[in-house]
């Protein structure tokens, strides 16, 4: 079979998940199989203003055979798995690591993150778990608790914009250091760890995080090494 350069990566790779691979493949033989039933040359195909002949149903169709082979996303936005429950992973949340109960100098640790910005001294404040826009649009209305540690399932930035120079610090389960969040915290003085795993954290809580660990820096990231900081709860 004649293969075409749409037949593989612009930049000559592999795709770095199966999802993406998964994905770019068959739509690239949905491209094919219009071509090929076009009897066009490829110029004229693609110049011919029909989109490459590939409508939104198609690109559904795709997800849909990814889905039934059980598959499903990883949340990055709360409001999708709210809207699209059946396409997305449980959100494990504030059980997704094992603590360990050991108690020492006053305080457990409940959970590890990556810092964002190192700062002279390490943060305390209460937990405050933030999951929705009606949680959010009440603290606009009525306020954030002083010296509340947000607790946000995703890189949310945008879901707590409007709050989010109230908190004494913020720990979010998913993201990087270079995530909206990560960078708006950076820019507001918020002490904040990104991509963290906590747990046995409940509403109220007195935490104490260690944004005065190391950084994890954008060459980190780029080379895999894990620099995470311990966020712990006073007892």
């Amino acid at each position: 079979m004649k293969r075409f350069q749409w037949d593989q990566n612009k930049f000559g790779l592999e795709e770095s998940t199966p999802t993406s691979r998964a994905f770019h493949h068959s739509i690239r033989a949905l491209v094919r199989e219009r071509f090929e039933a076009s009897g066009l040359e490829w110029k004229d195909f693609v110049l011919a203003g029909s989109n490459c002949g590939l409508s939104e149903s198609d690109f559904r169709s795709v997800e849909a055979k990814l889905l039934a082979s059980g598959y499903r996303f990883d949340v990055s936005a709360t409001i999708s798995a709210k809207e699209e429950p059946e396409k997305y992973k449980a959100m494990k949340g504030q059980h997704e690591r094992t603590v360990n109960a050991e108690i020492k100098d006053g305080r457990m640790e409940v959970g590890v993150g990556d810092n964002v910005v190192t700062y002279p001294a390490s943060v305390k404040g209460s937990a405050l778990y933030v999951h929705t826009t009606d949680e959010v649009m009440a603290m606009v209305m009525e306020g954030v608790p002083p010296g509340s540690i947000a607790i946000i399932d995703d890189s949310g930035g945008t879901l707590t914009a409007p709050i989010l120079e109230h908190f004494a610090g913020v720990i979010c389960m998913g993201g990087s250091v270079r995530s909206h969040l990560g960078i708006l915290c950076r820019e507001y003085g918020i002490p904040c760890f990104m991509n963290a795993k906590i747990g046995g954290i409940n509403n109220g809580d007195r935490l104490e995080i260690n944004c005065a660990a190391p950084a994890r820096s954008a060459v980190d990231c780029q080379k895999g090494i894990e620099r995470t900081a311990e966020i712990w709860k006073l007892v």
